[in-house]
């Protein structure tokens, strides 16, 4: 019978009794190297920084192995280290297919889930379906993150993201959930007591406001029935990338805009905003919930995935903008 290797620790020996669980340890170590800090990883772990040390010292001293040279000017994987990571992946992913073939597709979702939503988006339209699925699942808890940039799932450890716009990552999932209508608004006070325009080649006279994540320089709007396109050239006297901004400047006159349908209803509603050449809108943004590719995808992450594609849709109808029936429209050429 072969010995162990005396420089190797042996199955038995990993963990001395009393320490922290030996999957932790590892996925400790992965999040550490993937996060590129131990301070990343541990708000992506949701824990602290001495934690995820004590556990990393602890990973080195039962495998008798320096993983990571650290410094001022950051840190380095040693050559065990390299080794270590690609094969703590390996036995977390083989893990979390074990617990997915016992616990089947039924176990309870439970633990911490962190979603990146778009900031207006996700304080406005997102948060009734969030609250439906919280109390579908109570022993989920949710870190939403009101961002509106593009995340890196691994660095800051985001387990999915609900995106408006394409998306081409080929390295993640993308479930469409929805579409969301654009119109132009304006403020009443823009046309100063003029015909509201019904064509959309008679708003290029007006100013105009710009939401550059859409938008900036020139615009398609397309009629609803026929189909006929028009596109506009565009000098903005005023540009944000902040949906409620161009929102809170469209009330106020400076401009008119094109904004999520769902946004405007209340304005519209009050009369703070009309809604002009209602037969043409611009192309609507679709709506996806992201996550990175894995061999196992968490019941949490399974359970969110399917609510939002249930309520997301509804939440969006809720906001519907019906057509105005005292406009007189005249017929695309």
């Amino acid at each position: 019978m072969s010995k162990a290797r005396p420089d190797r620790p042996t199955a038995a020996s990993f963990l001395p009794s009393g320490t922290a669980d030996r999957l932790d340890l590892l996925r400790t170590f992965v999040r550490i190297v993937e996060s590129g800090s131990l301070s990343a990883a541990a708000v992506a772990l949701n824990t602290t920084q001495p934690t995820v040390s004590r556990r990393l010292q602890q990973l080195e001293r039962a495998l008798g192995r320096r993983l990571l040279h650290r410094s001022t000017h950051g840190m380095k994987l040693s050559e065990d280290g390299e080794r270590c990571h690609a094969r703590a992946v390996e036995v977390l992913a083989g893990w979390s297919a074990f617990e997915a073939d016992f616990g089947g597709a039924d176990a309870e979702p439970e633990g911490l889930l962190r979603v990146h939503v778009p900031h207006a988006f996700g304080q406005e339209v997102l948060v009734g379906p969030l609250a439906a699925f919280l109390r579908l699942y109570p022993k989920v808890s949710v870190e939403w993150i009101l961002e509106d940039h593009r995340p890196d799932f691994i660095a800051e450890g985001v387990d999915c993201a609900i995106l408006l716009g394409e998306v081409r990552d080929p390295l993640t999932v993308a479930v469409r959930l929805a579409d969301v209508p654009r119109i132009v608004v304006a403020a009443p006070a823009l046309l100063a007591g003029g015909p509201r325009p019904v064509h959309a080649c008679d708003l290029a006279g007006l100013p105009w406001l710009s939401l550059k994540t859409y938008y900036h320089k020139e615009l398609e709007l397309r009629h609803r029935q026929s189909g006929e396109t028009c596109r506009l050239a565009l000098r903005p006297q005023f540009s944000t990338n902040n949906l409620y901004a161009i929102r809170d400047a469209a009330r106020r006159g400076l401009g008119v805009a094109v904004v999520s349908a769902w946004v405007a209803t209340d304005d519209l509603a009050r009369g703070e905003l009309v809604h002009l050449a209602p037969d043409w809108t611009a192309a609507p943004l679709p709506v996806h919930v992201l996550y990175p590719y894995a061999r196992f995808y968490p019941p949490k992450l399974r359970r969110f995935v399917d609510t939002m594609r249930e309520l997301v849709p509804a939440a969006l109808g809720d906001r519907a903008i019906e057509p105005d029936p005292g406009i007189q429209r005249k017929p695309a050429s």
